[in-house]
């Protein structure tokens, strides 16, 4: 029976791929096979790992099917660019459980699969989901529409959304697509309007491994573009034959777009590009704007899912009660939830996708004067600074989105014209434009145009998006038409636009000649309000339907228990100068199958320094996430100086914490940078109690320093000092010394100490265990989400059965292998100011004593000693 709906696919080509090609999809071994329990009554998961070799090259993949013998569509699930199939291994468990056969793989050059990566090569890449196809056509488990011909959906985000884009034109067999924040013209990603987009490629490369790693022609292309910083035709062809674009008239299948808001590597555009060219050919295309991307944010992952599996419901299962969701979707930021500090995030919607420019409006806007003149200084630097590629961009993109300005222009390296304050709200969707007039010194300028919402004090940038416009030819002038980033963001009432045009920005390559650039307006600016857009009503709060229920039963309850129970328990006096007091803490993650924390109990005090151990998932990182505040616990409690935590509960004002280290802007100071940390978080100045945080972790002249010259100790350094900012009674510092060399290692150490000696607290989690010993006067040691031991680091480390001997003088070699000779002594060797006795399970320490006396050694004192790493080791098993 054939299930797919009329009209949806175009007549079948004949078949790219000889029936010879497919002989080459061998199977290298047997493979494995696994079965995923679950904790509920779904069925579990029978996952297969295979290495199937394709024309030389040894791909890694691993199928996943669920549930009762029979036929069922198929997906394959594609990685994003640095990542593997591991990546996508949830997702394949939770649409195998929903009854589909999904095929995971890594892609050439990356996780265990061999061979060069060709950035979605049609000869490499795109011909290897063929023969993924091929193999699927061979499982008693797929449903097939002819013979060879598998029911398949192609899904993937980012390099594997482009993946599933390009089978789709280069393979008839594939019946729908669900491709997330990827690219349709990898050209136009990476060189907008001829601009080489420098920051981002050279994050690509490098995640890649290096320019080795690639096809030859992709390296060389890369190195010639990042020395001229010019892109030039080859490189444009060499990018846009392994693009979507390439083979639009092609995709002809239903196709689900998620593209990411804040993204300054794959606009909106490009989901745009793609939208208009598959849609054009015939087939159902549904829009999604996500709330994050390449520079960070929310990407609603189980939102994301939940739409794909419904999508393939309907086109791969024939399902058409399946909800798809609307045409057009788009998420919105409103504000921060006060319980958690989460952005609120909202969705609205339209029955129709409504393109870039739809609904626009035109503001004039005015400048200083007429015409503006700005530099483009020598070198190009130092540069304005937008999003952060790579480096920290993401927070960025999520603090424009909640109104805090944090972008960068150069005095005298832009120009910039405003509007009049907007009579009301006004809602930007799509991509605003305004002609100029601009005039070079040189024979080209390169602009970087960007509009800021600017009001309440502060300018902020929207996504941290700027469109860079080449402009040949502009030593006579010329009038250029500019294209502003595709944004959806809320202007408020009393506000004003400002468009600024900048000569450089930090995620460009720019002319490195200095020039002046002159540039007057010539049209309004125009902007797009999409008003079929509409958000969707907030829900009513839950109370609004149970309170009048409840509410005489809520009466009688307190007229019977004589008391009021509050949400949150009342602060523990007793516990008012006790930093930390964690007792039987539990959690366990949805659809997790065991606890990560179960029955946790320990307390530090004042002026401890507590290392937190365990081997990887014993349930550190959740710990440290229930203490500040980011998840609730299943059971138990955690108590901040008698206080109970809570998602935004106000003693959390007292803890200080240090995760994944800070985004810092390259070009400012190291104080520049605190100060703006700072004043992000609203608090009054003096409050920050800077100088102290500072003196503390000791970076001394180097504050006065661009970022951009410190080391990586330097870095870590000015990191923990912005934890530190307003000097929390409590410091949580998670792997503070990853990336640290030795002495930058003793350095961090120092710093800690110095932090504790006040009379605070820190709390340390590290897997150097020899630094933890140097650094750390307490230890709670966990494993599998268990407290295994907790108390001073001398008295865990020195339970061993290893003696540290101190003797008045060295003890002479001779004497030392006689020691090592004695009746229940496993071993014996010098150490400083004396020796390491090592008992075997005949020896004691009193009988070592007398023998030590009988062979005249001058013995000062006699204790336990053993390195932390063993005892840990012996806690935990040897698991880690």
């Amino acid at each position: 029976m054939d299930l797919r709906l009329p009209g949806l696919r175009g007549p079948r080509r004949p078949r790219r791929l000889l029936a010879a090609a497919a002989a080459v999809v061998v199977l290298a071994g047997a493979g494995t096979w696994t079965a995923v329990a679950s904790d509920d009554d779904t069925p579990a998961v029978h996952h297969t790992d295979r290495v199937m070799a394709v024309d030389g090259v040894r791909l890694d993949t691993s199928y996943f099917t669920s549930g009762a013998a029979g036929r069922r569509p198929a997906v394959l699930l594609a990685h994003g660019f640095g990542g593997s199939k591991d990546d996508v291994r949830q997702q394949a468990e939770k649409l195998a459980r929903d009854g589909y056969a999904v095929l995971t793989w890594s892609a050439r050059g990356f996780g265990d699969s061999t061979g060069r990566i060709g950035l979605n090569d049609p000869k490499g890449e795109v011909a290897d989901v063929s023969r993924l196809i091929d193999w699927l056509a061979k499982q008693p488990e797929v449903r097939l529409d002819k013979p060879g011909d598998p029911r398949v959906g192609v899904a993937g985000a980012s390099y594997g959304g482009a993946v599933s884009l390009l089978a789709a034109g280069h393979d008839d067999r594939v019946d729908a697509i669900a491709p997330a924040i990827t690219y349709w013209n990898l050209a136009d990603a990476l060189f907008p309007d001829g601009v080489f987009k420098k920051l981002w490629t050279g994050v690509f490369f490098n995640t890649g491994g290096g320019a080795a790693r690639f096809e030859p022609g992709l390296a060389a292309m890369y190195e010639r573009v990042a020395e001229s910083g010019v892109p030039d035709a080859a490189a444009r062809r060499l990018l846009e034959e392994r693009s979507p674009s390439a083979v639009a008239d092609r995709i002809k299948v239903p196709t689900l777009l998620f593209q990411g808001q804040t993204d300054s590597l794959f606009t909106l555009a490009q989901s745009d590009a793609a939208e208009k060219a598959i849609r054009a050919n015939g087939a159902p295309v549904d829009v999604d704007w996500i709330a994050g991307g390449h520079d960070g944010g929310d990407m609603e992952a189980a939102r994301v899912q939940a739409r794909v599996a419904s999508w393939f419901d309907r086109y791969l299962k024939g399902d058409r009660s399946a909800d798809t969701g609307p045409v057009f979707r788009v998420t919105r930021t409103g504000g921060v939830d006060s319980t958690d500090g989460a952005a609120r995030l909202r969705g609205a919607s339209a029955d129709a996708y409504p393109g870039l420019t739809h609904g626009e409006r035109s503001f004039p806007l005015t400048g200083r004067r007429e015409e503006q003149s700005f530099a483009n200084p020598p070198g190009a630097t130092p540069p304005a600074v937008s999003a952060l590629p790579g480096l920290g961009g993401g927070g960025l993109s999520r603090l424009s989105a909640l109104g805090v300005g944090v972008s960068l222009d150069f005095p005298g390296q832009y120009a910039a014209f405003d509007s009049a304050p907007v009579a009301d709200d006004l809602r930007v969707t799509g991509t605003p434009k305004v002609t100029v007039h601009v005039k070079s010194t040189t024979g080209a300028a390169v602009l970087f145009a960007k509009v800021y919402d600017v009001g309440g004090g502060s300018q902020v940038l929207p996504a941290q998006l700027v469109a860079p416009v080449r402009v040949d030819g502009a030593q006579a002038g010329k009038d250029v038409t500019i294209t502003l980033p595709a944004i959806d963001h809320k202007v408020e009432e009393g506000h004003r636009l400002r468009l600024v045009l900048a000569s450089t920005d930090l995620g460009y390559a720019s002319p490195t000649a200095p020039a002046t650039y002159t540039v007057s307006l010539k049209s309004d600016l125009s902007v797009p309000t999409a008003p079929a857009v509409t958000t969707a009503a907030a829900p009513l709060p839950s109370w609004v339907w149970w309170l009048p229920l409840t509410g005489a039963g809520v009466a009688l309850a307190l007229l019977l228990t004589a008391r009021r129970r509050t949400a949150t328990p009342a602060p523990d006096p007793a516990l008012a100068d006790v930093p930390l007091v964690i007792a039987d803490l539990s959690k366990k993650y949805a659809g997790g199958e065991r606890y990560s924390v179960r029955e946790l109990s320990f307390q530090v005090e004042k002026g401890q320094v507590l290392g937190l151990l365990g081997p990887n998932g014993a349930g550190k990182t959740t710990t440290l996430r229930m203490l500040m505040g980011l998840i609730a616990p299943d059971g138990g409690e955690i108590r901040v100086f008698g206080h109970a935590i809570r998602p935004g509960a106000p003693v959390l004002s007292r803890v200080g914490s240090f995760v994944e280290g800070a985004g810092f802007l390259p070009h400012l100071t190291g104080r520049e940078n605190l100060e703006l940390y700072w004043r992000a978080t609203g608090r009054p100045a003096e409050d920050a109690h800077l100088d102290e945080a500072l003196e503390i972790a000791g970076l001394g002249d180097a504050l006065a320093r661009a970022v951009r010259t410190y080391s990586q100790g330097m870095r870590q350094r000015l990191a923990i000092a912005q934890a530190m900012l307003g000097l929390p009674d409590l410091l949580i510092l998670d792997e503070p010394t990853n990336g640290l060399d030795p002495p930058q290692i003793r350095e961090m150490r120092e710093v800690m100490i110095r932090y504790a000696a006040a009379g605070r607290t820190v709390i340390v989690s590290s897997h150097l265990l020899s630094e933890v010993e140097q650094s750390c006067t307490h230890l709670v040691v966990m494993d599998r989400g268990r407290l295994v031991q907790a108390g001073p680091v001398a008295e865990i480390v020195g339970s061993g059965d290893t003696l540290l001997v101190g003797t008045a003088v060295p003890v002479d070699e001779p004497v030392v292998e006689k020691i090592a000779a004695l009746p229940g002594v496993a071993s014996a060797l010098p150490a400083d100011d004396g020796l390491l006795i090592r008992l075997d399970a005949d020896g004691t320490a009193r009988r070592l004593i007398a023998e030590l006396v009988r062979l005249d050694v001058p013995v000062t004192s006699v204790g336990p000693h053993r390195r932390l790493e063993d005892a840990f080791l012996t806690l935990i098993g040897g698991s880690a």
